[in-house]
């Protein structure tokens, strides 16, 4: 408004536009000038004086309705269009009803100026209430719907809080209700996972695809019940457990009696080698994927359950406390359960990304065998280690060390201490594997990941 000497309806005309990014706004304004900037926007600017002068007579014509009606019971626009405040409003009501509150434009044959919306308001309230708090509450929420930098919290129940970024938008947050989420896509914090691989990760763990995949190739329908036979020996006439006699090679119902040549009342093709190839290749995938999805429930199943580790942690500082210990500071033992549970996530987190980062679902082509095979060797040797610290660190932290001499509780506090550095260093490197040996290469933009940091996911604090 300051720059640009603007009402504050035309600023915000301008920012809707340009989905609120302000820095953008100034470089089309000095790249392209005034005109070219309000233009684009459907943005007309003329002052009350030209508008009045082209409102001469006390009576004009809607061309609308074609009906006569006084200048007070009409509206001219900025742009410069006057029609009758009936047409007008009727105009803004349906154009509020489907949704386009934030760039209603004028009636005009080919005019894409957009409406003020203090006219909009006032007429659309004397005849709606209700519409017109809709149009204003459209208004507020393009803000956080048109703004990049701003998105609802998904918390379920909705919290009703809405979180900015200031910086870039490949980053995890906590909202003040406590829900931490990844900005970018608006899912659940999934570093060092990227935003497409953790969409493909949670489909696949839904549909359960490799699984199918491995019954659909393992099994025929039994012609009969349709329940899943799998065939246990080399002959091709398979018995269901309901009774039915059917052909494995085509699956058709057959007779019970067959001989080396046919099977009774049934004639089909021969079996295929590339039907065990199939089979050979499906059931790898399926292993594959079950090694990687092990893993990541076992350790998201350990972060739930060392999420409970927290009271107990309390209370064991309150009997610590109670001791009158030579050292009264025990915020080693919160920061020890913090960098725990930052740290069991990531590694949670880590091994979808392996899945696709070492698979042929997104970089088949990317890297050669060789290749794929170092770098695997590598990310995995540091994800061992990682491992390996966790457990540590884990197995003392659950340690009855409140109950220890005082001696032992400082031996405690050192490795708690040491262990947490240790583990912090660790999740730099694996970070950084991620991001300067793995990603980097393939020069994929769509796989940013947030970075890492050492002190979790940034809280979101309120506006003043």
């Amino acid at each position: 408004m300051d720059l640009l000497s603007l009402k504050e309806h035309h600023a915000r005309t301008l920012l809707i536009y340009y989905r609120w990014d302000v820095d953008r706004v100034f470089n089309v304004f000095a790249d392209r000038g005034k005109a070219w900037l309000y233009s684009a926007a459907g943005l007309s600017v003329r002052s009350s004086e030209d508008l009045n002068s082209s409102q001469s007579s006390d009576e004009v014509t809607c061309q609308i309705c074609f009906e006569d009606v006084h200048a007070n019971e009409s509206t001219i626009m900025d742009c410069g269009h006057c029609f009758c405040n009936n047409c007008w409003t009727e105009h803004f009501i349906v154009k509020i009803n489907e949704g386009q509150s934030r760039r209603i434009t004028c009636m005009a044959h080919e005019c894409y100026a957009i409406c003020d919306e203090e006219n909009v308001r006032n007429l659309v309230s004397g005849r709606d209430p209700h519409v017109a708090e809709k149009f204003d509450r459209f208004l507020l929420e393009s803000y956080i719907e048109d703004n990049k930098k701003v998105k609802w919290c998904p918390s379920v129940p909705h919290c009703g809080n809405a979180i900015r970024v200031e910086c870039d938008e490949y980053c995890e947050v906590q909202c003040a209700c406590g829900v931490q989420f990844c900005f970018s896509c608006s899912s659940e914090a999934h570093s060092p996972c990227s935003c497409l691989m953790w969409k493909l990760w949670t489909k696949k763990c839904q549909d359960e695809s490799e699984t199918v995949n491995w019954i659909k190739v393992n099994t025929k329908y039994c012609p009969k019940c349709y329940k899943p036979v799998e065939k246990n020996g080399g002959c091709n006439l398979v018995r269901c457990v309901c009774g039915q006699p059917f052909c494995w090679l085509c699956g058709g119902a057959t007779g019970v009696s067959h001989t080396w040549n046919s099977i009774e009342g049934h004639t089909c093709g021969r079996y295929k080698e590339d039907e065990l190839e199939n089979a050979e290749r499906a059931k790898k995938q399926l292993w594959r994927y079950s090694h990687y999805y092990n893993q990541f429930k076992a350790h998201t199943d350990s972060l739930k359950l060392e999420a409970t580790l927290q009271d107990r942690l309390q209370q064991k500082i309150v009997i610590l406390e109670a001791k009158n210990l030579e050292s009264r500071d025990f915020s080693w033992v919160t920061d020890g359960f913090n960098r725990l549970f930052r740290s069991r996530r990531i590694l949670s987190y880590s091994y979808p990304f392996a899945y696709y980062m070492f698979g042929d679902d997104l970089f088949k082509n990317a890297m050669t065998q060789k290749e794929r095979e170092i770098k695997q060797n590598l990310f995995e040797d540091q994800q061992q280690q990682l491992q390996a610290n966790i457990e540590k660190l884990s197995m003392v932290l659950e340690q009855p060390f409140a109950d220890w001499e005082e001696r032992d509780v400082l031996n405690t506090r050192l490795q708690i201490i040491a262990l947490s550095t240790v583990t912090d260093n660790l999740c730099k490197k694996l970070y950084d594997c991620i991001e300067s040996d793995l990603l980097a290469p393939l020069e994929e933009a769509t796989h940013s990941i947030a970075p890492y940091r050492s002190m979790g996911v940034e809280k979101a604090s309120e506006f003043p």
